[in-house]
């Protein structure tokens, strides 16, 4: 199938889209292809995420099962562990996470397994997509290096292309479809095919000259927003010494009319994005003999937060007469952003360890996550969320509110608390108990 055929059938909703990967960036793809009429299989590792969207529900907070079983009951949807079955998409889509390894460095171990799958069964007339974040070089790299071996020949037998994911969960005010998508191509064919495939379901897709470019394009999205965070972090622990309020500050400058976007700091960064991506850039950056140093910086100011956040607790408790040794302390939040279930990279979970290891008893309520789980590079799997209640409250020598989720009464909170340590600003509105307050 040439590149002309295989964008009829895209733009007659004839063609078969495949995702890997169903979590917060691969399923919000795979229902908004089903809802405008494509047939698509999702493919994952997890037995049980296959089970739980067959069964017609969804296993993120902020996507509705409903749309799942919507989708399920027209049979244009079906979730697989057999990625054998790669043949049978005509387009083929890469979600896969991409984290760091130990050493602060690119972990494309996802990325690479996937293209050995996709490699056992590419054929013509297939376009391959990724959209995990990466180094500029990426797509070229292991992809069509890989796809090379073949006896396909890019652009035309089948097409490759880079579109950034750019979801962002829990975010009311834009969807997939209407997130501008960037897209760039291994040829100019490659380009023309991954266009007519997100102009199906994105109302805006933008173009760009190679997938180098799509690729730092995210990566400097993510940087800018770093780089900004870090900038009011260290200015917070400035203004901590200097007894000026941060966000005071920071509301004072927002009313400048040009010339200032507000970014507000927190506990540390979180996500699967923001925390990591800035590093992806260093390392690559590195092969080509530059330093990265403005970045870099950035990583280090806000990687150093959560132990900032630890020094106030330690502060408040000693105000109280209390060690951080057998002090209880219930966490507020362990999700890395209000109003999600994600914990992924949560600078809660990292200053529960910092605590932890100075022999704090730890407890947490989250709406949002009702369990944690083993992770990475932490195990809380013996914790789960505790109802809030006046009684919990006044057991506790300190509540830090680590994540500020928009369904908790703060006034309450610092009510029947002894000690509240705010990184959030979520007390700002509160009256009547200023002594209890640290701010974080």
């Amino acid at each position: 199938m040439n590149q002309a055929a295989l964008i009829r059938k895209i733009e007659a909703h004839e063609a078969v889209i495949g995702v890997i990967g169903l979590g917060y960036v691969g399923l919000p793809l795979v229902l908004r292809f089903g809802e405008v009429g494509f047939n698509v299989i999702g493919f994952d590792v997890d037995p049980e995420k296959r089970d739980t969207l067959n069964a017609g529900s969804s296993y993120i907070r902020h996507i509705d099962g409903s749309r799942v079983a919507a989708l399920r009951k027209t049979d244009r949807f079906e979730a697989s562990v057999d990625f054998s079955r790669l043949k049978e998409p005509d387009c083929i889509i890469i979600c896969v996470p991409t984290p760091l390894t130990s050493k602060r460095e690119p972990d494309l171990q996802y990325i690479e397994k996937t293209v050995g799958a996709i490699n056992e069964t590419l054929r013509s007339g297939q376009l391959v997509v990724l959209e995990s974040t990466t180094y500029p070089g990426t797509t070229e790299e292991i992809l069509l290096e890989r796809f090379d071996r073949t006896d396909l020949k890019v652009g035309n037998d089948y097409f490759l292309a880079y579109s950034p994911e750019r979801e962002d969960p829990g975010n009311r005010r834009f969807s997939t479809q209407t997130i501008p998508k960037v897209i760039g191509g291994t040829t100019e064919g490659c380009l023309a095919v991954g266009k007519a495939l997100y102009g199906q379901i994105i109302d805006k897709v933008v173009p760009v000259s190679s997938t180098q470019a799509a690729e730092l394009a995210k990566l400097l999205e993510n940087i800018y927003r770093s780089v900004n965070i870090a900038l009011v972090n260290e200015l917070k622990m400035l203004c901590d010494r200097m007894d000026i309020d941060i966000w005071e500050v920071i509301d004072a400058a927002s009313t400048k009319p040009f010339g200032f976007t507000p970014f507000y700091p927190g506990p540390g960064l979180g996500g699967h994005c923001i925390p990591i991506d800035p590093f992806y850039l260093a390392w690559k950056a590195r092969e080509h003999g530059f330093a990265t140093r403005f970045i870099e910086l950035a990583g280090e100011v806000n990687t150093a937060v959560p132990r900032f956040v630890v020094e106030k607790i330690t502060w408040g408790l000693n105000e109280h007469s209390k060690s951080v040794r057998n002090a209880r302390i219930l966490i507020l939040g362990v999700a890395y952003k209000k109003d999600v279930d994600d914990i992924r990279e949560s600078p809660a979970v990292e200053i529960m360890s910092l605590l932890e290891e100075r022999g704090a008893d730890l407890c947490y309520h989250d709406p949002f996550v009702p369990r944690l789980h083993k992770m990475r590079n932490y195990d809380f799997s013996r914790l789960s969320s505790l109802e809030l209640t006046e009684e919990l409250l006044g057991e506790q020598d300190a509540v830090l509110i680590a994540t500020d989720h928009s369904d908790i009464d703060y006034q309450w909170i610092v009510d029947h608390s002894v000690l509240v340590v705010d990184t959030r600003n979520a007390t700002r509105k509160v009256t009547g108990s200023g002594a209890k307050i640290v701010r974080a």
